[in-house]
């Protein structure tokens, strides 16, 4: 039986929305939900995707295959969650079957540039209350 394919598997979160990225050897291919990194919709958010890419350069991507697999959320969040996951993903894989410094290298190009892309943003949807239209706004009052 052959040796399996040195992979790992990452996911990336932004609200609701998480993207489950599979980095794994290959010739540089990165598909989203089967579809390939510049057919994504929304289009203005495309360049948001391709951040990553543009910021290593495509040669750090020529070794390793990136599949991602999204669900949940909207359009612009789906976006942020597929962009960490490829992040994470690539940090990964050079930590596990690369060297420790192209790593280190890898992660300190992508804190100074967004620190969302390596790290999860908490914050969360405050849940509605009664007495008002949402969170923390209230019905106007009235006296007459």
């Amino acid at each position: 039986m052959a040796a399996p394919r040195p992979s790992v598997q990452v996911f990336g979160r932004k609200k609701t929305a998480t993207a489950v990225a599979h980095c794994a050897q290959g010739n540089g291919i990165i598909k989203v939900n089967g579809k390939p990194l510049h057919l994504m919709e929304p289009q203005p958010l495309r360049y948001k995707l391709e951040e990553p890419i543009l910021l290593l350069g495509r040669e750090k991507f020529k070794g390793v295959d990136i599949r991602v697999r999204v669900r949940g959320g909207g359009h612009v969040s789906q976006v942020y969650a597929i962009r960490q996951a490829i992040s994470k993903s690539l940090v990964a894989y050079y930590q596990k079957y690369v060297d420790e410094a192209s790593k280190k290298e890898i992660k300190d190009i992508l804190l100074t540039f967004d620190r969302t892309l390596l790290v999860a943003d908490p914050r969360r949807a405050e849940p509605k209350k009664f007495g008002g239209p949402g969170a923390r706004a209230r019905y106007q009052k009235s006296y007459r």
